[in-house]
């Protein structure tokens, strides 16, 4: 981990308690905005984590005073960037779907996401929260879905599918007709986050969340988020059933299961 670690630009990755790691966005002069090099930075770490069985929780917060504030559009209509506003086709490979993958990416990689959102979340940070499992906000914080306000739709990376399956369809149409500030007690209060703690108690909590997690076993949380991703769009509950099945029936013969209900039975 530390070899790739040492060739990010826009991020910082830590171990900083066994099996749990941070992802700092370190661009904080332009309140971590994502441009080209934070994407090539976000590929490369979720194919490290992909491969790392080491780290089994992750944390993302934003250095200095916000978490995320979207692409950042200034880098975006530079000089090397021109080349893919000339057509529409190009646009879409060299931009979209580059952006849409950091998505991707942080739902396929097998471990919990947690969001310690310390400031503000707006345009593809607030796509980037969406992202993560758990969201744990301080004070602070704040949600924009920006893209309607610039112009485009409110559908943009993941948010017309995370977000009305968070807060329900209603919340999510008016977050994302309006592109409104959505404060922190509001997200706690609708459900988009699972917290809400002073900023100087926002990284003890995000750890507790993630030790909890360390207790269980890695196969548990594999497959769990697994079958969270893949249920929510179940046919029907005969085909969530047979999943559970097969993950449990797999999780029984693992060594994990009887190991734990030996200690759960040896309890007073």
């Amino acid at each position: 981990m530390q070899t790739i670690a040492n060739q990010f630009s826009t991020i910082t990755l830590s171990e900083i308690e066994p099996g749990i790691a941070l992802v700092t966005l370190n661009r904080p002069e332009r309140l971590n905005a994502m441009n080209a090099a934070m994407l090539d930075d976000f590929q490369a770490l979720c194919r490290l984590l992909a491969a790392d069985d080491t780290v089994r929780v992750l944390i993302i917060t934003g250095q200095g005073k916000g978490f995320c504030s979207g692409a950042d559009l200034i880098d975006a209509a530079g000089a090397t960037h021109a080349a893919s506003f000339a057509n529409p086709e190009a646009f879409l490979a060299t931009v979209q779907e580059r952006y849409s993958g950091l998505i991707l990416g942080l739902r396929e990689i097998p471990q919990p996401v947690i969001a310690a959102v310390n400031g503000a979340a707006a345009g593809g940070g607030f796509s980037l929260a969406l992202a993560c499992d758990i969201r744990i906000a301080a004070p602070e914080a704040y949600f924009v879905a920006s893209f309607v306000n610039i112009g485009l739709s409110g559908g943009e990376l993941g948010t017309s599918y995370l977000l009305p399956r968070l807060v329900g369809l209603s919340h999510a149409a008016e977050i994302l007709y309006t592109g409104r500030r959505v404060s922190a007690k509001e997200a706690e209060k609708m459900g988009l986050v699972s917290a809400l703690v002073s900023a100087e108690k926002l990284m003890e909590t995000a750890l507790t969340y993630g030790r909890t997690m360390l207790s269980k076993s890695q196969g548990g949380l594999k497959l769990t988020k697994r079958v969270l991703d893949q249920n929510i769009n179940a046919p029907s509950l005969r085909a969530a059933i047979e999943l559970e099945n097969r993950n449990q029936t797999m999780l029984v013969f693992s060594g994990d299961f009887a190991r734990l209900v030996q200690a759960f039975r040896a309890k007073p």
